[in-house]
């Protein structure tokens, strides 16, 4: 069955592989949208060994009975090719101008905004460019995420609960190691942001913020003119000094209470974890998001 696909349509875009055990309750959440505009559903299977095709080819008609077009593409080499390469040939297989991301179970640790969230157009998916098809170990929407960024792409949040999230221990998340992430997400915080400001204070002088401070390149970690805390006992150490450090004197970098401190400051905290106690400590400081603090949590 054929049908015609409307200037409002969209098209969701399914990579699989190996996805047996979810697939029907992901297939379902596309059958049950409330979405008014015309759909497709764009499936590329990257070389399943399981009975995830069969599910596929038994929603179809489903799908399609209601109205949704599904476009099934896929290979069945011995080896999979990953999962940046599943969403290029899901993207290019389909036609609709807006492009919906879901993961039936590939999803990579790492971005704030994560994968199955994300909304755009086809003409701005073709101006960013494709995702690194890398496959096993590379974190493929996180770097898309970046080159979105660079070229002047925002993002729009939707203050709705519109999303169930699968974490599973066979995800594909589960092959990026953190130490991948964390280098992606601190060379790209020296790139985009770092170089707007003269100095910056990192606010957390606990584990993630000195963290931060040792990946830092020298010239970035020459900026830091302090980290603040609310932990009185971190605050009358009165520094944190960079042991491993190959300057001589070594770097003492003042610990000063949060009220204290100086803006820019780079966040190292993570949201919701003090029952809105450090939501509140920053609010009272009538900063803007982007010109006076970043998260990096």
């Amino acid at each position: 069955m054929l049908f015609p696909l409307k200037n409002n349509s969209k098209s969701v875009i399914l990579p699989v592989h190996d996805a047996e055990p979810w697939l029907d309750e992901c297939l379902r959440s596309v059958w049950q949208q409330d979405f008014e505009g015309s759909m497709e559903l764009s499936v590329f299977n990257d070389a399943s060994k399981d009975k995830s095709m069969t599910i596929i080819e038994k929603w179809k008609v489903k799908l399609e009975d209601s109205g949704i077009l599904v476009v099934i593409g896929g290979h069945s080499s011995p080896a999979p090719r990953g999962v940046g390469y599943s969403k290029n040939q899901a993207v290019a297989q389909s036609s609709g101008p807006y492009l919906c991301f879901l993961d039936s179970a590939f999803t990579s640790h790492g971005p704030t905004v994560i994968m199955p969230t994300w909304f755009c157009s086809r003409a701005w998916f073709s101006h960013v460019g494709l995702f690194d098809e890398g496959g096993q170990g590379v974190p493929e929407d996180l770097l898309f995420f970046y080159d979105h960024l660079r070229k002047g792409g925002g993002v729009v949040r939707v203050d709705q609960s519109l999303l169930l999230y699968r974490y599973h221990p066979r995800a594909a998340t589960h092959s990026i190691l953190e130490t991948t992430i964390w280098s992606h997400r601190v060379r790209f915080l020296e790139e985009w942001a770092l170089p707007r400001w003269a100095t910056f204070t990192i606010w957390n002088a606990g584990r993630q913020g000195r963290r931060l401070y040792r990946s830092l390149t020298p010239g970035a970690r020459a900026k830091v003119v302090a980290f603040c805390d609310v932990d009185e006992n971190k605050i009358k150490k009165g520094f944190y000094c960079y042991e491993d450090s190959k300057e001589r004197p070594k770097p003492r970098v003042p610990i000063v209470h949060f009220r204290d401190a100086r803006p820019p400051f780079v966040i190292c905290v993570k949201l919701d974890l003090t029952e809105g106690a450090f939501e509140d400590n920053l609010q009272s400081l009538n900063l803007r998001e982007g010109r006076d603090f970043l998260h990096f949590s």
